[in-house]
C-alpha cells in the first residue's frame, strides 16, 4: 500500500476490523519511512460495472464520484459521511444484485434521489437541482410540490 504522504510501499498494519456491516475490513497502517499514518479498505472484488452517460460515453462505475455528489449535496445538512457512505453502499448492493454489467447513469441517480428523498429534504433538492440540471424557479417549486405532494399521501395513509 502506498503512503499517501511520502509514497513509500512500505507499511505496517496497526489495526485491523470489519466495516460496512462486514463487507470490509477497515486497517490503519503507519508508513515505515515517514511514520505517517493513514486508513485503508479493503472489499470483496466484484465485477465491474460499467455507466452508460448521458452523451453516450462509458465508464467503469465510481464509488467516489457517487461519494462526491452526495457530500455536496449534503453539506451543512444533518447527513454525517457515516450515512453517506451506507446510502452509496445501499445504491452499489442494488446494482449488483441486479446481476447486469451495464448501468445508465440516469437509474444510479434515481437511485441517489430516492435514498436523499427519504433521508434529508434540503440535500434531496440540491442534489436534483445539478442532476435534473434546474434551469429556473419552476423547477425548484416543481421539486419541492413533490416532496410535499408525497408528505401529503403518507398522511392520508396514516
Amino acid at each position: 500500500m502506498q503512503c499517501p504522504s511520502c509514497q513509500n510501499t512500505d507499511s505496517r498494519v496497526l489495526e485491523s476490523r470489519a466495516a460496512d456491516a462486514g463487507r470490509s475490513v477497515r486497517r490503519r497502517r503507519e508508513c515505515l519511512n515517514c511514520d505517517f499514518r493513514f486508513t485503508t479498505y479493503e472489499r470483496v472484488e466484484t465485477v465491474p460495472i460499467t455507466v452508460l452517460k448521458k452523451n453516450g460515453s462509458r465508464e467503469i462505475f465510481n464509488r467516489s464520484k457517487v461519494i462526491a455528489g452526495l457530500t455536496r449535496a449534503c453539506e451543512k445538512t444533518n447527513i454525517g459521511t457515516s450515512k453517506i457512505g451506507l446510502i452509496v453502499d445501499e445504491i452499489e448492493v442494488t446494482i449488483h444484485q441486479k446481476s447486469i454489467r451495464e448501468i445508465n447513469s440516469s437509474e444510479i441517480g434515481e437511485m441517489v434521489l430516492k435514498e436523499l428523498r427519504k433521508t434529508n429534504e434540503v440535500a434531496f433538492v440540491r442534489f436534483a437541482s445539478v442532476y435534473k440540471q434546474f434551469r429556473g424557479i419552476n423547477d425548484f417549486v416543481a421539486a419541492l410540490e413533490s416532496i410535499n405532494s408525497r408528505e401529503g399521501q403518507l398522511a392520508s395513509v396514516h
